[in-house]
This record gives structure tokens, sequence and C-alpha cells, in this order.
């Protein structure tokens, strides 16, 4: 049994449509309900007319990605346990309708962060980055967070400066509505109050009060999750360290397992992201990812070129820092492990996790960065044969 190829898509609204996305080799679609608001109660109607959909051009829906959690429940504030309720509820609706994945973060505030999607690439095409001395410019000089500069050493301060000082308005208003960017499919971006607002009602909660909420959430869902036969997939922090003096707790291999830890069942588990963890210098995602195969529910593969002063670009699959073969040979083997032995979560499924735009990808409208259709197909192609050589490589 191979690992499952699947795709990203948006709903109805993706400019990429099923039909092109059955043309890219994959054999299933990874998507949400994102018309829901937040906090609401994916209802069985709605999960399976999505289905219908993607079923109806001969694929399948593989995962939910993603079923996000509210901001009351990362915060353990407000109507947390009525939140947490009907995050429980459409958990157990997905299970119902047959979709046995869910992929969600515990981020506060932000679910990606880069302070520049146009990138022009090496070959022409278009990616994205994120630099360490311009998010700082936003933080101290534009959003002005009360105490932003204990956050930065007076290099880093010095550095965000001289950027911030050349930019001209329409410079800044750029970045201000690259980094308030919404999530994608949502279309919805915070405003800078809202964003300063949002930022403010984290104070009072670090590291440790955020993990304990994360903890004390798991033992709320995950028995549902099992109940539903549905695997639980927690997605890392991106970029996997601390922004604009927020907690962050799922970055590196000791969070993961700490996350693992806390309530020990198949149901769960990761997904596996190669940019989001690669993006620091202090992982080693080949090691992780032979440390933590075996909790595995979801794999994100991309790459990125990265430096120690919190810079990263996103990079071809088959270039950058993250050694992409040692990864996905460390997953076809875990998933030959799960057919041999029967695991239920034996099926495994991977996307090319963003990709570049390249010229005809320019053509279409209302890409969202990242999100291409031709990129994403030249990655999924790579990785393919990837796999395959490694497939065939190995002992019978």
């Amino acid at each position: 049994m191979a690992l499952e190829q699947t795709w990203r898509w948006f709903g109805p609204k993706d400019p990429v449509t099923l039909k092109e996305i059955r043309h890219t080799g994959a054999s299933a679609v990874v998507t949400a309900l994102h018309q829901i608001p937040i906090g609401e109660v994916w209802p069985v109607d709605a999960i399976l007319e999505r289905k219908r959909l993607i079923e109806a051009e001969g694929l399948t829906w593989s995962v939910a990605e993603s079923l996000p959690v509210h901001e009351h429940i990362k915060k353990y504030a407000g109507n947390y346990r009525e939140l947490i309720g009907k995050y429980t509820e459409s958990i157990g609706n997905l299970g119902k309708c047959g979709v046995d994945t869910v992929c969600y973060n515990f981020m506060p505030v932000l679910d990606w962060s880069r302070t520049d999607l146009q990138v022009e690439f090496k070959d022409g095409s278009i990616t994205t980055r994120f630099e360490g001395r311009v998010f700082a410019a936003f933080d101290l000089f534009i959003l002005k967070r009360p105490g932003a500069e204990k956050s930065y050493s007076d290099e880093q301060v010095r550095a965000a400066r001289a950027y911030f000082d050349d930019l001209n308005n329409a410079q800044k208003d750029a970045l201000v509505q690259t980094i308030l960017l919404g999530f994608p499919g949502s279309e919805e971006a915070y405003t800078i109050k809202q964003f300063s607002d949002a930022i403010r009602e984290y104070q009072s909660i670090g590291d440790h009060e955020l993990m304990e909420h994360l903890h004390a959430f798991l033992k709320e869902i995950i028995p549902a999750a099992e109940e539903s036969g549905v695997f639980m997939a927690l997605h890392p922090d991106d970029p996997p360290w601390s922004l604009l003096g927020l907690p962050r707790i799922v970055s590196n291999a000791d969070d993961l397992e700490q996350h693992l830890k806390a309530v020990d069942s198949p149901s769960n588990g990761l997904t596996f992201c190669t940019g989001s963890l690669g993006a620091s210098v202090k992982n080693n995602v080949g090691e992780m990812a032979q440390r933590l195969a075996q909790k595995v529910n979801f794999v994100h593969l991309r790459n990125v070129s990265r430096n120690d002063r919190g810079d990263f670009l996103e990079d071809n699959h088959l270039e950058g820092d993250v050694d992409m073969y040692s990864v996905m040979k460390t997953m076809v083997i875990e998933q030959q492990r799960r057919e041999q032995e029967g695991t239920k979560n034996r099926r495994m499924p991977f996307r090319p996790d963003h990709g570049h735009l390249t010229i005809a990808d320019r053509l279409k409208p209302r890409v969202y960065p990242g999100y291409s259709l031709f990129g994403r197909m030249r990655a999924l192609s790579e990785l393919r044969g990837l796999e395959v050589g490694i497939e065939r490589s190995l002992p019978e």
C-alpha cells in the first residue's frame, strides 16, 4: 500500500477545480467547510454535500483540514465549554460521514506568518518568505505592541528600524495586508485594532498555560474521536518560534512528544509538516520523522531554505534544507509497517504543501499564495517519483 496522494481544495470557490485535481494524479482531497463560522458545528448535511461534490469527480475526501479551534478554547475563556461541545459534535459528524482524519492547530491568533507573498524565485516562479527584521518592523513600528522591544535584541531593533525607515506608505500597507492575511479559503483578515486586541487577550497566557489548555482540550475531544473512528492530527507552529510575545507550544520534537503523551491514543496524532518544522535551524526534520513516525496521521511535505537569523524561503520540494529523501523514506517504511501489522490508522495521506506560482498559475484568478495548480502539480510529481524510487530500493 502506497502513501495516499492528496490535494488541498478550498471548496467550490477555489480557482483550482476538482477536474483539474484529477489531472494531477492525486486520488483524494483535503478540504474544509470554510463557509461555517469558526466554533459552529459542521452539520452532517453539509459534510455529505461536500463529499458528494468530491466523489462525483472520482476523488475521495481524505482529511478535514482544518477544523479550526476557536480562540476561546485556546484561552479557556468565555463560552469555551460550549465550543468544545460543538467541536466534539463536529468530530462525530465527520466520523459518521466517513471522513476519518482531522487536521487542526493550536496557534494563538495567527494561523501562519509570512512577510512577503510575492518573492521571485531563481527560476522566475513566485514563492513566499519570512524575514525576521521585516516582521520585527511590523511589530515595533506599525503594530506598536506594548513591550515589543523586549522580544528583540538591540541588533534586531536596529535592523528593523533601518528596514522600516526605507518603506513608503504603500509598502507599509502591503506589509500589513500580508501579515494580517486570513485563513486560506475564508477571505477574512484582521484589522490592526482587532489584531492588537486579540494579542492583548493572551497577556496572562504563557507557554505553560497554553500547554495546559491544549492537554485539557485533548482529554475532552480524543474520547469522542476514538468513538467516532477519527484520527486527530495536530499541526505544528508556523513558524516554530514565538511571535508577537504569543506562546508557541508545538515547535519541536519535545513539544510534539509532550502532546502525544497527554492522551496516549491512536486518535491523538500529528500532522508532520516538514516546512513548518524545517523553518527552524534547531529542528532536524529527518530525525524528528524517525522519532515520531508511528504517531503521524497526516503528512505535509514542503521544503525551505533557512538561516539562523529566523529567515526562511519556501524552496522547491526536493531542494532546500529539509532532507526530503530521509523524511519520505521514513514515511514509506512506516506505511509498510502499518500495512503488515494491520493497524487502524494504516492509511497515511500526504499532500504537497504549497507550491510556487508558475506563469500559467498567474493566469488564474484569485490564486491563494502557495496554492497553485501547476506549482503543486510539479511538487506532487516529484514527491511521487521519490516515493516510488524509495519503495523499489527497499528489500522485499
